[in-house]
């Protein structure tokens, strides 16, 4: 009987270790930079900013 308790134990103990583990890396700071899904991927280096500048630029005096 307590061997059983004991492997029930360690398995609730083992679920609630991962369920706080993912929580957390829900809502930690990922620390990178790039879009807000944070999922680290090279979203974020998609965009040129430069060449969005100069079309920006660009559009604004042909008005």
């Amino acid at each position: 009987m307590e061997t059983q308790l004991l492997i029930v134990i360690a398995l609730f103990a083992a679920a609630l270790y991962y369920l706080g583990r993912r929580v957390y890396q829900t809502f930690a700071a990922k620390g990178q930079a790039g879009c807000a899904k944070g999922c680290g991927g090279a979203c974020g280096a998609a965009f040129d900013v430069e060449a969005m500048q100069r079309t920006i630029e660009a559009r604004t005096v042909s008005r």
